[in-house]
């Protein structure tokens, strides 16, 4: 998926056929845009795929100059900046890159009329409600990540109103790049034994999944507000626990090491984490007349795919 800016059309030229819904991806080198390139070619989609070097959002100038030469019906922002503790100590990449590369977009979405549907995450909440939080609930990030991330919520809907679609979703992960799985995949390899923090609740939501969400999204033609994840909640241990018996029932993993529940501070971490960030999907879930799988079963087709 490289970008060609021969592929889009020139000014004022228009497009036919399959062409009249083009789809740019921004962050198509990421785990969440590898997967949305691959459900939509699946599903017959235009997309102008462009990763970090063919379009850093960041850059104003360039954001405007592409999505006006590429003239997309609809963008998605999966681009982002998400090394949570990094963050505290470089608060300006985070912003510049989940605020300011936000609002671009959205800037340059309205100026030629297209939607802009953007991912963002639980960690706006600061986990102390102890129930799921639904889309309209009160934000209060902790960390520098959660607080750049809602900021760029913010951005978006001062620029398009709720015509933009903001998609909050929770522990994302794919056999691809470093995530949760993969690191896990690392460390069971190497070790015998860990060590997992089991009081940090949320969902696990595989890439595919999201992605799939997303195309639906689209294709109903949501706007405003929504949440989702897959089905469930876990802990980080728990988490940890399915990959090790998920993996090792597919021959991922020769054998399955001893994993003990810690609580988070024997973890102690720059930044703070919400203690429980699960999400409300009900809305979102009754929008697309769509309930997905739960994590585990999405965790299982993962896996079973790899």
């Amino acid at each position: 998926m490289t970008f060609r800016l021969d592929s889009c059309p020139g000014k004022g030229e228009r497009m036919s056929g399959s062409e009249r819904t083009r789809v740019l991806v921004t962050g198509a080198d990421g785990q969440l845009g590898r997967a949305l390139c691959r459900s939509g070619e699946e599903r017959g989609v235009n997309i102008v795929a462009l990763a970090r070097a063919d379009l850093d959002i960041c850059d104003r100038s360039s954001v405007h100059e592409i999505v006006r030469h590429c003239a997309p019906t609809h963008i998605i922002n999966a681009a982002a900046y998400t090394a949570v503790d990094a963050a505290e100590s470089d608060a300006d990449a985070a912003y510049a890159v989940n605020s300011e590369g936000p609002a671009h977009l959205a800037e340059a979405a309205r100026d030629i009329g297209c939607r802009l549907f953007h991912v963002s995450t639980d960690f706006v909440f600061d986990g102390g409600q102890g129930k799921p939080y639904t889309p309209d609930g009160v934000p209060n990030p902790l960390n520098v990540y959660g607080a750049s991330k809602l900021a760029g919520e913010k951005a978006i809907v001062e620029r398009l109103g709720d015509s933009a679609f903001i998609l909050r979703t929770a522990w994302v992960y794919s056999l691809q790049g470093r995530n949760f799985l993969t690191t896990m995949f690392r460390l069971m390899r190497e070790r015998s034994h860990l060590r997992v923090v089991e009081d940090q609740v949320s969902t696990p939501t595989s890439a595919e999944s999201l992605a799939i969400v997303l195309w639906r999204s689209i294709e109903k033609g949501l706007s405003g507000m929504n949440h989702w994840t897959d089905g469930g909640v876990a802990s980080w241990y728990d988490f940890a626990v399915a990959i090790a018996e998920e993996g090792n029932a597919r021959g991922l993993l020769t054998t399955i090491p001893e994993i003990a529940p810690v609580p988070s501070s024997e973890f102690p971490t720059v930044a703070t984490r919400p203690a429980f960030s699960t999400l409300d999907k009900t809305r979102t879930r009754a929008r697309l007349d769509y309930a997905g799988r739960h994590w585990r079963a999405e965790l299982r087709a993962v896996l079973t795919n790899a």
